[in-house]
């Protein structure tokens, strides 16, 4: 089968064209719409798809880690799974495999169209804004290894019904497998969601209590127990800004209200907001409000 292309990095450093892989029929048993088996270093979606570059896959796949860490990339995102943890990747999400990661456990994947269409919306099938890496717990994950043994021996199990009926036992095991899936889905983005905001909060109150002399993103990840990709991910999604951007906006405005509303000199509203240099302070300033402060003053009066 002919394979697309779209321009991109193929992540080794130069620019090529990133090669989308459709759903390998001819490996699936009885070439029904989905696969399910063991992942493993010969496992392939084309005779010539090379797994650790760059591409895209026009179809599901869902991985059941047994052991790890394995680090995947996804939408030009690092995730690191280990034993028990699931990655799901939709169609068209760019992603690599690692050379350096044993993958090992068992693989779901899935063509568009084996499931109709009151299933996809149930299951969530295109839901993007879902995060790829799954971290059931015992129950849960308990559950989604039970549905998906029971569906890996209907696949293999070829010889106790025809084509028709397979297919459609299949469709059920699958439906079944993937309603626990979304379910861990839905809980794991609200449960981030509310981590979010608990860290934004966190963050926004110490920024309050400390910006006037600590405007460093690292001293309050730190401060705060976070990892600073932890603080950007949660201060982006509250604000859509940067942690960074979020400390010199609160600078700005204090700077502001006191330029406005008090008669200090340039040099001490400067150290007020934790700059002991009055030219530092009217450069920040400047490169924040296109206006000098004594400009910004002046305008007011």
């Amino acid at each position: 089968m002919a394979d697309e292309t779209i321009q991109g990095g193929d992540g080794d450093g130069g620019v090529d064209a990133i090669r989308t892989f459709p759903f390998p029929v001819e490996l699936s048993v009885g070439g029904v719409g989905m696969q399910v088996g063991p992942m493993g270093t010969g496992r392939t979606w084309h005779a010539d798809a090379p797994l650790h570059r760059v591409h895209r896959i026009d179809f599901h796949v869902v991985m059941l880690f047994d052991a790890g860490p394995v680090h995947h990339m996804i939408d030009f995102a690092e995730y690191e799974a280990t034993a028990g943890d699931l990655l799901w990747i939709r169609p068209g999400q760019v992603h690599r495999f690692s050379r350096s990661s044993g993958y090992r456990g068992t693989v779901l994947t899935m063509q568009p169209g084996f499931l109709p269409r009151h299933t996809v919306e149930a299951t969530g099938l295109y839901r993007y804004d879902l995060p790829p890496l799954l971290r059931p717990d015992e129950p849960q994950l308990a559950g989604l290894r039970s549905a998906l043994a029971q569906l890996r021996r209907e696949y293999e199990d070829t010889t106790t019904l025809p084509l028709s009926l397979h297919t459609a036992v299949l469709r059920h095991s699958l439906t079944a497998f993937l309603l626990r899936l979304a379910h861990l889905a839905a809980s794991s983005a609200e449960a981030a969601r509310r981590q979010a905001d608990t860290t934004f909060t966190l963050f926004r109150d110490a920024v309050e209590r400390g910006f006037a002399t600590n405007h460093s993103v690292s001293a309050y990840a730190d401060d705060l127990g976070y990892s600073r990709r932890t603080l950007v991910r949660a201060v982006r999604a509250a604000t859509g800004q940067t942690p960074k951007g979020f400390i010199d906006h609160r600078v700005i405005l204090e700077a502001k209200r006191l330029l406005a509303h008090t008669d200090l000199p340039i040099g001490r509203v400067g150290a007020a907001v934790g700059f002991p240099d009055a030219a530092n302070f009217s450069k920040f300033f400047h490169l924040h409000t296109d206006m000098a402060p004594a400009a910004f003053r002046a305008e007011l009066g």
